[in-house]
């Protein structure tokens, strides 16, 4: 294949006595994009996810996407099809319907929480604060209604799994706040050296507020820092965790909200 003579980064064409150096170093970056390349491909082979939903035009289409991105597909069309495909395959995210036949997603949901923090995203073409309130209250960590952008849902399926692995960032590092205690590593919370369960959203948004202790945080930017983009649900979506974080810990003065900035927890 012709190769179009190289340049300078100023402009000027590469003397002739420097193109086997430049051959060599262009050969090596083009080594490097491939490994790199190669890698993301990889990482994203090694990802499967699990799609809960029964209409087949959607199930196909969200499943040919995320092909398309790499990713290994699990595809149930019930939720007792999903509870069964869960312990049959390495699941790192779960792209789950509302309305499905016999359980629907808010059970399914339900019993996920109950034995695992693995990332749930809704997908439904229910629009309704209530249903997005309830969606998030039983543990889901995003909210995708009908019609949507097959390549939204993608965007949005790695910004969740990169949350999800940012406790790694941190290593062993532990925040603490009074006799509340977090672990980034082992992902746990402790009240006074007792374990509090929190889903993987609520861990998250308390881990942010423990970052930045004594720090006033608005809606706005705990939403964007927390869940990556702008959510469905808007601000409220905060505030409802919020209120969940506070009832689970059961410690009202940890995080105060300041009228009309936001939230800030207690400097350490």
């Amino acid at each position: 294949m012709p190769v179009a003579p190289s340049t300078h980064v100023d402009g000027s064409p590469d003397r002739l006595e420097g193109l086997p150096a430049q051959a060599a170093r262009g050969q090596a970056a083009v080594r490097e994009c491939s490994y790199r390349a190669a890698s993301v491909i990889v990482a994203a082979m090694s990802t499967t996810v699990l799609v809960v939903e029964d209409e087949q035009p959607i199930g196909a289409l969200v499943s040919t996407y995320l092909r398309r991105d790499g990713y290994t597909v699990v595809w149930a069309r019930s939720g007792e099809e999903a509870l069964a495909e869960l312990s049959r395959h390495p699941v790192a995210l779960v792209v789950l319907d509302i309305a499905l036949p016999g359980i629907d997603g808010f059970e399914v949901c339900r019993r996920i929480r109950a034995r695992s923090q693995l990332p749930i995203i809704m997908l439904t073409a229910r629009d309704e604060e209530p249903d997005r309130v309830a969606g998030l209250e039983v543990g889901a960590d995003d909210y995708v209604t009908k019609p949507f952008s097959p390549r939204e849902l993608v965007a949005r399926i790695k910004a969740v799994l990169r949350r999800a692995a940012s406790g790694a960032v941190h290593g062993g590092e532990t925040l603490t706040a009074g006799d509340v205690a977090l672990r980034h590593d082992a992902r746990e919370v402790t009240v006074d050296g007792a374990a509090i369960e929190l889903t993987a959203k609520e861990f998250d948004l308390l881990a942010c507020l423990l970052e930045h202790a004594g720090i006033v945080l608005s809606r706005q930017r705990l939403l964007e820092q927390v869940w990556g983009f702008d959510f469905p649900g808007g601000t409220r979506t905060v505030d409802v965790h919020i209120a969940q974080l506070r009832k689970k810990l059961a410690r009202p003065e940890l995080i105060r909200t300041v009228r009309g900035s936001g939230y800030k927890a207690l400097a350490r």
